[in-house]
């Protein structure tokens, strides 16, 4: 008999009990590791022992070792970024995917990878009311996913200027000019250095952060040409989104392109109430999103969505000996990512979504945007707190007066750690930035929030 299942059995078994020690936790432990970094490794081996170690001994050194260096992100009294906790259903199924450990790049080798991926796809399309026959690749997140749907469009771009991307490359191409907002996320600057797209030219945006249509208009105006537009689903700071399909008409009409970097704000197109607010988004060409922000599966999981399979398929697609491909019209998973090899990242997500339902869905999103409401409202009942943004989804920015009491509060929070909220600059002032992404965040949690702001900011009194 093989030996197999017992050389896993004791690891995973405290495994198990570490995490489930872990999460147990969450809900009391104060937000901030209590260790930084440096602490941490310290406690760690400096040279690797000549002798093997006993795997359950390795899991439980490991957990003792990392425990007071982690942050408790899942916490619903985390707002420091755009992170998510995780789903039970997403989390199990997570751990379904290391233990099945299939490279799920190929149809024919691992097919129930593959299915359950397509099931998980047409599911987001249909939440997302975006087209149906579009593509979907499972990247490792927002950044990775704004990379594919640019290229896609470059793809397309050169294709329709009769250039040979694949034999010539970059080198004597036509020029490809981006319009992106003033706003916009650095992710997508990243994205566009990765494809040797250079720059973007920034456009005017208004004082929520969303792109001016006119100022778009004028901008291509003077750069005629094969363009791509990079329009934002969810400003950083505001949460506020670019007038869609104004912005589209704009873009189309001059033959560009159009890409939506929608990392946390897409998910707002689920939901009867928040939809209008993005109007128009499906008549775009691309989107990116994440599935560990908003849908609340483990890391890392983004979700690159493209109206066009061929000019996806041509940007990611190779041909090789070894592979045996499916001429199925879904495509190979490897055919809508930047990778070969990966993880079965579309799991988690079809779980998160069979155990939520559409009712479900819509109900999380929902109620993280009331989250972001009430804690706005909250704060701004406190002397000395002003509320910057309009609050139309999950993101607060708040002032304390100053920029100096701003900071010192902002790391009066940090330190204490009964949340954690992050710092950031915003029109030109020090800001406390608040991300609600959390299923678990619920009415104590807001409160509880609150009052540490209150308690904070009495401790830093203006200069």
């Amino acid at each position: 008999m093989s030996a197999l299942p017992e050389a896993y059995g004791a690891a995973l078994e405290r495994a198990m009990v570490h995490a489930t020690d872990w999460l147990a936790s969450v809900p009391t432990r104060p937000v901030r590791p209590q260790y930084d970094a440096d602490q941490v490794a310290s406690s760690l081996l400096p040279r690797l022992p000549d002798e093997a170690t006993e795997a359950a001994d390795v899991v439980d050194e490991l957990a003792s070792l990392a425990e007071p260096g982690l942050m408790a992100i899942q916490s619903g009294r985390f707002f420091g970024w755009v992170m998510g906790g995780t789903l039970p259903a997403a989390m199990a199924a997570d751990w379904l995917v290391s233990a099945w450990d299939q490279n799920t790049g190929l149809r024919f080798a691992t097919p129930a990878a593959a299915a359950i991926e397509e099931s998980a796809a047409a599911w987001l399309l249909d939440l997302l009311h975006l087209p149906a026959t579009a593509d979907v690749g499972f990247t490792t997140g927002a950044t990775t996913a704004n990379f594919v749907g640019l290229a896609a469009g470059r793809q397309y771009l050169m294709d329709q200027a009769g250039w040979d991307l694949e034999g010539l490359g970059l080198s004597g191409a036509p020029r490809i000019t981006v319009f992106a907002g003033r706003e916009r996320h650095a992710a997508v600057d990243l994205a566009l250095r990765y494809l040797g797209l250079g720059a973007c030219v920034p456009v005017d945006a208004d004082a929520e952060g969303r792109i001016r249509p006119d100022a778009l208009a004028e901008a291509m105006e003077q750069q005629p040409g094969p363009s791509l537009v990079v329009l934002q689903a969810g400003n950083l700071h505001s949460g506020a989104f670019d007038p869609m399909k104004e912005a589209i008409a704009v873009a189309h009409d001059r033959g560009a392109w159009v890409h939506v970097d929608g990392a946390f704000g897409l998910w707002a197109a689920v939901s009867p109430v928040l939809r209008q607010r993005l109007a128009g988004v499906e008549l775009a060409d691309s989107w990116a999103t994440d599935a560990h922000k908003t849908l609340n599966v483990p890391y890392d999981c983004g979700l690159a969505i493209v109206s066009s399979p061929e000019a996806m398929r041509r940007a990611f697609s190779i041909h090789t000996s070894y592979f045996i491909a499916t001429d199925a019209g879904p495509g190979d998973p490897f055919e809508k990512v930047p990778e070969l090899s990966r993880r079965a990242r579309g799991i988690p997500v079809w779980a998160a979504l069979r155990q939520l339902g559409r009712n479900g869905v819509i109900a999380m999103v929902e109620g993280l945007a009331a989250n972001a409401r009430a804690l706005a409202k909250g704060l701004a009942a406190i002397p000395g707190v002003e509320v910057l943004n309009d609050v139309v989804f999950t993101q607060v920015s708040v002032s304390f007066g100053s920029d100096d009491r701003t900071r010192r509060v902002t790391q009066r929070l940090m330190a204490e750690g009964a949340v954690w909220m992050s710092g950031s600059s915003w029109r030109g002032r020090d800001i406390l930035r608040i991300s609600v992404s959390n299923w678990s965040t619920n009415a104590d949690d807001v409160e509880t929030s609150v009052e540490a702001v209150r308690q904070a900011l009495e401790a830093e009194p203006e200069a």
